[in-house]
């Protein structure tokens, strides 16, 4: 075999030796950067809430439902919607909408329209602490106005 073409070769496996050592070394410190265990991540809290029959929210334990979270913070909700005497045209027996209490202005991407069962939401607190207001947004029942439940947004810890 002439010398140019051994010494192609030999430059070649070189090249592709160097590539091999760089992909493995790219690919450790990326396995170190995705890896579970690389971001410390809080695991988000689950809030049950029922829309219940007469138009009422109801948490477990609660006899004047309370929903209290951290601002910022990311929370599954999982509602548990039971149908009323009304339903909206989709369907919707009830609805979570987020208002600001102290001017009634709506949170963005808090607006949720509940069919019957369960259905779950995971929803990002807002950042702004205070007290807020969860409205039902379905003409369930004659008692719809009434089907409302304090929010607490507490400021997060610093």
């Amino acid at each position: 075999m002439p010398r140019a073409i051994r010494q192609a070769a030999f430059n070649l496996g070189q090249l592709r030796r160097g590539f091999a050592v760089r992909l493995c070394a790219v690919a450790s410190i990326g396995a170190l950067l995705i890896s579970p265990g690389a971001f410390a991540q809080q695991p988000e809290r689950v809030v049950e809430v029922i829309a219940d029959h007469d138009s009422r929210y109801r948490i477990q334990g609660q006899d004047k439902p309370i929903i209290t979270v951290t601002a910022g913070e990311i929370v599954r909700l999982r509602i548990t919607a039971i149908k009323a005497k009304n339903h909206a045209r989709d369907g919707s027996v009830h609805g979570f909408a987020l208002l600001r209490a102290s001017d009634r202005a709506p949170v963005p991407g808090w607006d949720l329209l509940l069919k019957p069962g369960i259905q779950e939401f995971v929803l990002k607190v807002p950042d702004e602490p205070g007290e807020y207001l969860v409205v039902c947004t379905v003409i369930c029942s004659v008692n719809h106005e009434q089907m409302t439940m304090k929010f607490i947004v507490e400021p997060a810890a610093k």
